[in-house]
């Protein structure tokens, strides 16, 4: 009799577990995007799975022009990779390199739609037949994709969230691989300063609400990669800016005076680079 009680407790109990295991196997179900010539919204649902942090490429980019970072992620082993932020004038350069180290280059994404410099994601889809263009639809500037705020890009087994990231302009996002502990954060946030917001959709209260609530609030050991360094610095933590950014480390007050008084001369490019920009860099 008692082997038999402890025999069902058991079966519940392992019942139990499994049941529970299934339900949190289920991450969330999102928008992946939706493509431009269509209304039509993709719905995938994610399941949990391990992933192998080993599997993963990583390489910065750097244009001395505009100072402009842009980054290639991939996975190792299925070869799928996105682009993150590419110039015009490195197209050629960043498409050679895809092609050199056998990736797969699927997107080509903006963190928001650029003032210095041509994005180059146009010319990527013409010199890699297959990649798509990929932005915030917020932006107002045209993609294969629109992403709207918590989508997820995948490639390969690896992940990007979307999260809105609005203050330099309307549509800008932020991209988070919360598996590598890292996110690129356009010109929302930069290394101990942030992007201008006296133009073009600025807001310094959403930008300042952007950064503390979307930014600040990912584990302090976590790697930011900006759009944009004039200085040299390739890399800062959101522990590292919580503490050190002379701007963002302020209160709202304080930040926006800060912003009212930057005395900021007029954007060299932002008559040709706009225009641009909102026809995915062909014009």
């Amino acid at each position: 009799m008692i082997l038999s009680l402890c025999t069902w407790n058991y079966q519940y109990l392992y019942k139990k577990m499994m049941l529970h295991q299934l339900k949190s196997s289920v991450l969330y179900c999102t928008r992946i995007g939706r493509a431009s010539l269509s209304s039509k919204t993709f719905v995938h649902v994610k399941f949990s799975r391990k992933i192998d942090k080993t599997n993963f490429f990583f390489r910065q980019l750097f244009d001395p022009v505009s100072c402009t970072y842009t980054y290639v992620l991939g996975d190792i082993n299925t070869r799928d990779a996105v682009i993150i932020d590419p110039v015009l004038e490195h197209a050629e350069r960043d498409a050679g390199l895809v092609k050199e180290l056998g990736l797969n280059l699927i997107y080509a994404m903006n963190t928001h739609m650029h003032a210095d410099h041509v994005t180059g994601t146009g010319k990527l889809k013409s010199l890699l037949p297959g990649v798509r263009s990929v932005i915030g639809k917020a932006s107002g500037a045209n993609a294969d994709i629109h992403l709207l705020d918590d989508d997820v890009v995948t490639f390969g087994q690896h992940q990007l969230q979307a999260a809105a990231t609005p203050g330099h302009t309307n549509g800008c996002l932020t991209y988070i691989c919360h598996e590598q502990g890292m996110a690129f954060t356009g010109d929302t946030l930069l290394i101990r300063g942030c992007g201008r917001t006296d133009f073009q959709e600025g807001s310094s209260e959403a930008l300042y609400s952007s950064v503390h609530k979307r930014i600040f609030t990912l584990p302090d050991h976590y790697t930011l990669y900006p759009a944009h360094d004039y200085k040299g610095l390739t890399a800062t933590t959101v522990g590292e800016e919580k503490k050190y950014n002379p701007r963002l480390s302020k209160s709202l007050q304080e930040f926006i005076k800060i912003m009212e008084n930057l005395n900021l001369p007029y954007p060299k490019m932002i008559d040709k680079a706009l225009p641009a920009n909102r026809v995915c860099g062909i014009y």
